[in-house]
């Protein structure tokens, strides 16, 4: 028995399901989680000493690559000075600072410390602000695991139901209305139902939770129209594609204006953060400046601050990495689609700049409802095979891969050389 199946017997016993993280846990491809003691660049080691090519990069926030130099010297430094005050300081200001002149329409941006907070947080000052109580999310869009929003949640959550949770009570979700990623007729059917009753729309501009979904060409247009027809406030959540489609997230990308965008773990270089901003307008509801209350002890704590900050000043002032970025993932997953339709494989490829998911069903995956028709049993044996092959990829066929600035082109020829290989 390997050290980490050891771990796991230990684990089981002391955590739910040996994880603190559902999708951690193997539970939809078979087999034991590694466990990781390290990592660096596009690679990590499990605690056998195995090394694997890596897709995942902390779930996304790791776009430089894992344990990046600059990044680690500034959270070192700043261990040096204490690890939390409770208190206002300066990197709170300069990482606010930061992401204002980086992400088109910010005005004003208030830390928290998860993407689940921020998406919790950016709900409540949409309805403050608009005075009106309903939601409207997206079958199979993930915005963290609080009570409101566990409809249809995707990811760890691919099941039907609403609520998507157990001890998640009707009362709590009854105002949060579940439309159809890529089909604007069933958004304008709840503004039809509810033409004054909807705070705001929010969507993944890019979904990532029921494997990669890019928005159908009009789509993210679309939405914008509706909800400023309406008087709904648009919300992008950009815990996935936040500074890493571009500099300035998805509202860069795709041209498109939020008026609130919520962001996660890679502004914190991996370490745990979230953000949530938006118009001035909006965000001066939020308490002490308005009556929407949100606190956080550790909200911008100076570690995460310290690793934030020199991420996205790398970010910021290296351009090049962006085109080089999606460079590399087009380069991946667009030889991966030629290798799938030369083989004949029912499978299908979807990606959009450094986000792709091959999905094991023949038919296009637009929406949750075609995701769901993947095979998941195919899926986790094609992982078992790339895992076996040292190529560490999110155990869930709902998962993204992301690749990173650290990522080479002899790692993606590897990488295209097993799936050629596995499909032959």
């Amino acid at each position: 028995m390997g050290r980490s199946e050891e771990l796991f017997e230990r684990a089981v016993k002391v955590i739910p399901g040996g994880v603190n993280s559902p999708v951690r846990a193997f539970r939809s491809v078979g087999g034991t989680p590694r466990f990781i003691t390290s990592a660096q660049g596009a690679y990590i080691t499990d605690e056998d000493g195995n090394t694997y090519l890596d897709y995942i990069g902390s779930w996304g926030p790791m776009i430089l690559g894992h344990n990046q130099k600059e990044v680690r010297e500034k959270v070192a430094e700043a261990c040096m000075d204490g690890l939390s005050f409770g208190a206002p300081t300066e990197r709170e200001v300069i990482m606010a600072e930061l992401i204002c002149g980086m992400v088109p329409g910010m005005e004003m941006v208030r830390m928290v410390n998860s993407g689940t907070e921020a998406v919790m947080s950016a709900l409540r000052a949409a309805r403050g602000y608009t005075g009106r109580n309903k939601i409207v999310k997206f079958a199979g869009c993930y915005h963290g695991h609080s009570d409101s929003i566990l409809i249809k949640a995707g990811s760890g959550v691919m099941e039907g139901g609403v609520p998507d949770s157990s001890g998640v009570t009707r009362g709590c979700t009854e105002d949060t209305l579940s439309a159809v990623y890529n089909d604007l007729t069933s958004v304008q059917a709840v503004f039809d139902q509810y033409p004054d009753q909807v705070a705001a729309v929010i969507v993944e501009p890019v979904a990532a939770n029921m494997g990669v979904v890019p928005p159908a060409k009009g789509f993210l247009e679309g939405l914008r129209k509706l909800c400023t027809k309406y008087g709904a406030l648009l919300i992008f959540d950009e815990v996935i594609t936040g500074f890493r489609l571009a500099a300035g997230g998805a509202q860069e990308y795709f041209g498109i204006q939020a008026d609130l965008v919520t962001y996660g773990k890679i502004i914190g270089g991996g370490m745990p953060v979230g953000a949530y901003g938006g118009r001035r307008e909006i965000m001066s509801v939020v308490s002490p400046l308005g009556p929407v209350y949100q606190a956080g002890t550790l909200s911008g704590n100076p570690i995460a601050m310290a690793a934030g900050i020199a991420q996205l000043q790398i970010l910021k002032e290296n351009p090049d990495i962006y085109r080089k970025l999606n460079e590399m993932g087009t380069c991946l997953f667009s030889s991966i689609d030629r290798i799938l339709k030369e083989s004949g494989a029912s499978c299908t490829i979807n990606y959009e700049g450094s986000l792709g998911s091959i999905f094991f069903t023949p038919d296009p995956v637009v929406n949750y409802e075609t995701a769901q028709k993947a095979d998941t049993a195919q899926f986790g044996r094609y992982f078992h095979y790339m895992l076996d092959n040292h190529v560490h990829l999110g155990p869930s066929q709902f998962e993204a891969m992301f690749v990173s600035a650290a990522h080479t082109k002899e790692d993606i020829e590897r990488t295209l050389e097993l799936i050629r290989t596995y499909f032959r």
